[in-house]
């Protein structure tokens, strides 16, 4: 399978042969591709973090020594979680960051998601320049008089944890005060480390762990969504427990489960930790084109404005910063809360929940019955060879060319209340094909209304 560099990083499958999968040789050589680009000047330090996938080691003693024989200082993080290594790039006063996470991608996968001095991804630009240093071959290593250093930090969770606590729209106290029980599921990777220490510093009276063993060994599918969350509604139920929470395996995306096992929705994730925060903080939010109606109606019922960005968390933060949101994310159950950082962070999206809940005062079923009613059919077609995605694309929006269309990433079409939004993936090889409707009956039609046309439209 090839290689995907896209802006979530360069991400692929462990083994095969190079620029086909995530070989040795494609670690090493877009690392150091990445360190001639992000370098500037007399800074030379690089922090790096994994999560706990089983080729996550061997990737890192990759990495670690390519940033090394660059000349380079790293300050290695080992076990951690996508936002504590983009707050810990911005502690370290370091050039730049490398997450060694395929984020919610199975098993067989790994990436480089590579970040800039500011904790945040690489533009396209600066991703761009890599690809094509990589592509010339272009590289030079350091003599022995001039390698990098290595330094092993195992306290960056804790102080993420203490800054998230420091905030003051999270309200340790009234979290205490409810005794909640909570079951958390970390799929077995580093959420499973910095979750329950969190809700423990939180003030929840019982936290319930399923799947924490950093051990790498997914026990289902790694994607927040509602078919891989049995077994935690099962525990949810089984414990009474006041809610239920998973995270993929770099905790950088969030979902629940409510008190009687049913899904919360990681799009409504989002939704509610906006509703909470602009409850406090009067402002605008930021979604990508693929997320659900409801933020909008509930940053306009708030006094906000709401915005849409293309997919992907380069896009949204962009977008944020632009408009001076004050919450935003994607509708995969990522959070970004400006005030601590740029960046996606399901340890304050759990913060911020469990305070949002605590003074709501009512079981979370009842919250998300507050919220407007809107359901996501998300959908993939595989991508082959002989499949021309930007030609399916204008052949749709030419065959809608009467309905509302953006195509600031792939192509959305608006029907009334609902909508589709067919997009290459940025981090597998299919054509994602998410639609929003009132029940799931309507959204399941759009997106099969889509297939069909795709079909009619390619044979």
């Amino acid at each position: 399978m090839t290689l995907i560099k896209s802006i979530s990083g360069i991400r692929g499958t462990i083994g095969g042969s190079e620029d086909q999968g995530l070989t040795p040789l494609d670690i090493v050589k877009y690392t150091a591709a990445y360190a001639d680009t992000v370098i500037k000047g007399d800074n030379k330090k690089i922090v790096v973090g994994r999560d706990a996938r089983i080729s996550g080691l061997m990737v890192n003693q990759l990495v670690c020594g390519t940033l090394m024989s660059k000349g380079i200082d790293v300050v290695d993080l080992d076990l951690s979680t996508t936002p504590t290594v983009e707050m810990a790039v911005v502690k370290e006063k370091a050039a730049g960051g490398i997450i060694l996470t395929a984020s919610h991608n199975p098993k067989q996968w790994n990436a480089l998601k590579l970040l800039n001095s500011k904790g945040e991804f690489i533009s396209e630009k600066m991703g761009n320049k890599i690809i094509q240093k990589v592509q010339d071959s272009d590289f030079e290593f350091n003599d022995v008089e001039s390698l990098g250093s290595y330094h092993l930090e195992s306290g960056y969770i804790d102080w993420h944890i203490d800054e998230i606590l420091k905030l003051s729209i999270v309200d340790t106290s009234i979290i205490r005060k409810k005794n909640f029980t909570v079951v958390v599921d970390a799929v077995n990777s580093t959420g499973g480390i910095a979750v329950p220490k969190l809700l423990k510093k939180l003030g929840v009276a019982n936290v319930i762990e399923i799947y924490c063993e950093p051990t790498g060994k997914f026990p289902h599918n790694p994607e927040p969504l509602p078919e891989h969350l049995t077994d935690l509604s099962a525990e949810v139920v089984r414990n009474n427990a006041d809610l239920g929470i998973i995270v993929d395996p770099d905790v950088d995306r969030l979902a629940f489960v409510n008190e009687n096992g049913d899904v919360f929705g990681e799009e409504y994730t989002l939704v509610a930790v906006a509703d909470y925060v602009l409850s406090q903080t009067k402002g605008n939010t930021v979604s990508n084109l693929s997320s659900t109606r409801a933020l909008r109606d509930v940053t306009e019922k708030r006094g906000g404005m709401y915005h849409a960005s293309a997919v992907g968390e380069v896009n949204v933060v962009k977008m944020m910063k632009k408009t001076k949101a004050v919450i935003g994310g994607e509708g995969n159950g990522g959070i970004i809360l400006p005030e601590l950082h740029y960046g996606r962070d399901a340890l304050v999206g759990i913060a911020l929940f469990l305070t949002h809940l605590a003074k709501e005062n009512r079981p979370m079923s009842h919250l998300k019955a507050s919220y407007p009613n809107y359901i996501i059919s998300k959908n993939k077609i595989q991508l082959t060879p002989e499949i021309d995605v930007d030609l399916i694309l204008d052949r749709i929006k030419e065959k809608y060319k009467n309905q509302p269309i953006n195509t600031v990433d792939g192509v959305k079409i608006e029907f009334d209340t609902e909508w589709v939004h067919l997009r290459k993936s940025n981090t597998e090889p299919i054509i994602r094909i998410y639609a929003e409707g009132n029940t799931l009956s309507v959204a399941d039609s759009l997106v099969n209304k889509i297939k069909s046309d795709i079909k009619e439209l390619t044979s």
